[in-house]
């Protein structure tokens, strides 16, 4: 028995941002810009929500990526975790819509994201934005891209003048050690993260709980454009571990990791520590 040889993946790529686009496509069918979605929606345990327009993505691009590349296991935010995973090279890691709140309520802050990992790295992302008109595209080595044109970092080097995203509470506690731009809130970790990568804001912030399916298409796209996401201590994020879930996370171009570093340092020095 011959085995699949092992994928390039700028060779990949145009076929999955193919099936992006038309996943993107599905999605926008039920989508209603600044109005509420016309899809079917549910809770799923826990709370959080979910519309036919995620499972019908999320089935449609299992089939496409599967195709692609039959020997790669699958991750994904809505279906059943089958941890066959753990044991295999590649892994596609998938999020239907992220930005699932803002796709209900007609905001076009959502993206259909997918990345390839190699032995728990990111190798091929993307995250397509529909309602944006935008998709992001990377490739490890080969560089990051928004509609095809290359994309870099801001490059600011200090938070005075940095434009910065995340939960409201986060921001606040940061202010009372830096002065900085505080920006809305974007829905859609992915596109926090992809508009960090293009220069639009500067940095942004991760409240604990995100997945892998939040985080690695653009965390790729991130790093191929001149910056990085850490956990708050400054280190690289794994993926397809047994449980895919993150800590406090913290995201902005290469030259001013260490300022948001530092001040983040700060803020957990001047806070009360518990008995």
């Amino acid at each position: 028995m011959t085995s699949t040889p092992l994928p390039i993946a700028g060779d990949l790529l145009p076929a999955v941002e193919a099936a992006c686009r038309e996943a993107g496509g599905l999605a926008l069918d039920l989508f209603r810009p600044g109005a509420k979605t016309a899809a079917k929606t549910w809770s799923k345990a826990g709370g959080s929500p979910v519309t036919e327009a995620d499972i019908g993505v999320d089935t449609f691009l299992h089939v496409r990526l599967a195709g692609l590349l039959p020997e790669a296991a699958w991750l994904s935010e809505e279906t059943a975790d089958d941890t066959i995973r753990l044991s295999r090279r590649f892994v596609w890691v998938v999020d239907p819509i992220d930005g699932t709140r803002a796709y209900m309520a007609g905001s076009p802050d959502w993206a259909v994201c997918v990345a390839l990992l190699d032995e728990g790295r990111p190798v091929l992302g993307v995250v397509h934005a529909p309602a944006g008109a935008t998709t992001y595209t990377a490739t490890k080595g080969g560089g990051a891209r928004s509609n095809g044109k290359a994309i870099r970092t801001s490059g600011l080097t200090t938070l005075a003048d940095a434009r910065i995203a995340g939960p409201k509470p986060m921001l606040e506690a940061l202010a009372r050690e830096e002065s900085f731009a505080a920006v809305d809130k974007i829905p859609s970790l992915a596109l926090r993260l992809t508009r960090i990568a293009d220069g639009t804001i500067d940095a942004g912030l991760v409240s604990p709980d995100a997945r892998d399916w939040d985080l690695a298409a653009a965390d790729l796209v991130l790093a191929e454009a001149g910056g990085q996401v850490t956990t708050s201590d400054g280190e690289a994020l794994g993926y397809n571990r047994e449980i895919p879930v993150h800590g406090m996370l913290m995201a902005s171009g290469c030259s001013l990791a260490a300022a948001l570093a530092q001040a983040l340092r700060r803020l957990r020095e001047s806070q009360p520590q518990r008995s």
